[in-house]
């Protein structure tokens, strides 16, 4: 399957970088489990966050993160597809990749909790 990039310059740039990411996007939404469980917590949450304070900092301090983590999962999900394209076979490399890449999401989600928490909490 051959990738569209983005290329041209200034608006027909980011014309088709806009395609490009909402196409990854799709593809997430359609074959990555882990990211339509995170973008179901989020339809949740960001609501609720927009719902919880008018403070515009808190909003992005609850929100931020959120996004962080969907961002995330979206590398990661990119690095596990480049090294399955490189090789199915066990590496202690490509293993090494992926659980950096899961390391990576892991910390994500730890940075959304704890901003959660200390702005419900303090």
């Amino acid at each position: 399957m051959e990738m569209e990039k983005p290329n041209g310059r200034g608006l027909t740039r980011l014309i088709n970088a806009g395609r490009c990411s909402i196409a990854g996007i799709g593809y997430a939404i359609r074959h990555e489990a882990a990211f339509r469980q995170e973008l179901i917590v989020c339809s949740v949450l960001i609501p609720l966050a927009l719902f919880i304070t008018a403070d515009p900092v808190k909003r992005i301090l609850l929100i931020g993160p959120l996004l962080l983590v969907l961002a995330v999962e979206c590398a990661n999900s990119a690095i596990e597809a480049a090294i399955d394209r490189i090789s199915l076979s066990r590496h202690p490399l490509s293993k090494q990749a992926k659980d950096l890449g899961s390391a990576a999401v892991f910390f994500c989600m730890l940075i959304a909790a704890l901003s959660w928490g200390l702005i419900l909490f303090s």
